[in-house]
């Protein structure tokens, strides 16, 4: 048996989860999971994500192809996934490396299904701290003026199926989105979309904020502006310094990027127009 992931998007019809239903139990499956929710029942969109058991000889292909047929149908967008087959993640990373601690940690502890992650930072000093979790470190010396994209391309699109930026302080450009064709998660440490670009937890401190947050996000080609994952958030108040908001958002940071990963991971994200969905 095998445990299958389908995440299925259309306008709100009727019908939608009857046919679904059908197609799995005729394929010989078994429904295990389902979540649904839609913007508006007379019009608006329908999204589910159903898991299910199947004792499927013919493959995931076979499954993909009759469901393009209610997919067609539907005038609907579908994705399958195979739980058990984990996604390759690469993590990118700049000085900063609370962020990149947390997740190896996690994946150590087998908290995060994630194939053996590779790291790649423009700062050498993290090359010992991969060493002793067993991951593959590329050191790639990139800056603001030669951020060294072909470089990085040549691994991650022969390694990775997503990319998480966890803390890496560099701006991916249009081309290397688009040469890379794949999900990239990044954690901005602050509270979008509000506070965007550098330095968001000086900004916060000059508007006298009363709550911080950190954002996880999908990265679009306009800086700070592709659809939010996950936030995290905690109290500040006239006391705390810049210093104090630093420390208390690296937590912040810590859990909103894990939380996103692992939502990712699950398949439990769907992207709409610049929202998502996550079930």
């Amino acid at each position: 048996m095998k445990t299958f992931i389908l995440l299925f998007q259309c306008r709100d019809q009727k019908g939608i989860v009857a046919k679904l239903a059908d197609f799995i139990f005729k394929a010989g499956g078994n429904i295990i999971n389902a979540d649904q929710y839609s913007t508006d029942p007379a019009g608006g969109y329908f999204f589910i994500r159903v898991e299910f058991l199947i004792n499927a000889p013919s493959g995931k292909a076979a499954l993909e192809k009759g469901l393009s047929v209610i997919a067609k149908s539907l005038q609907a967008k579908f994705s399958l996934y195979d739980k058990e087959k984990p996604l390759r993640m690469g993590i990118c990373v700049s000085s900063p490396g609370h962020c990149l601690a947390e997740i190896l940690y996690l994946w150590r502890e087998r908290e995060l299904n994630v194939d053996t992650p590779l790291v790649i930072s423009n700062f050498e000093g993290h090359r010992e701290f991969a060493r002793q979790y067993k991951v593959p470190f590329y050191f790639i010396p990139a800056t603001k003026n030669s951020r060294r994209e072909g470089e990085l391309l040549k691994i991650v699109s022969r390694d990775t199926d997503f990319l998480v930026l966890a803390r890496y302080m560099l701006v991916l450009s249009k081309k290397f989105l688009n040469a890379y064709g794949k999900d990239i998660i990044n954690i901005h440490h602050g509270f979008l979309p509000s506070f965007k670009g550098s330095n968001p937890y000086g900004q916060a401190l000059n508007q006298g904020v009363k709550v911080i947050g950190a954002t996880s996000h999908f990265v679009a080609e306009k800086l700070d502006t592709g659809p939010i994952i996950t936030q995290e958030v905690e109290y500040v108040s006239h006391k705390d310094a810049l210093k104090d908001l630093v420390r208390k958002g690296k937590n912040l940071e810590k859990r909103a990027l894990v939380e996103a990963i692992r939502a990712y991971i699950d398949y439990r994200v769907i992207k709409h127009n610049n929202k998502t969905i996550v079930f």
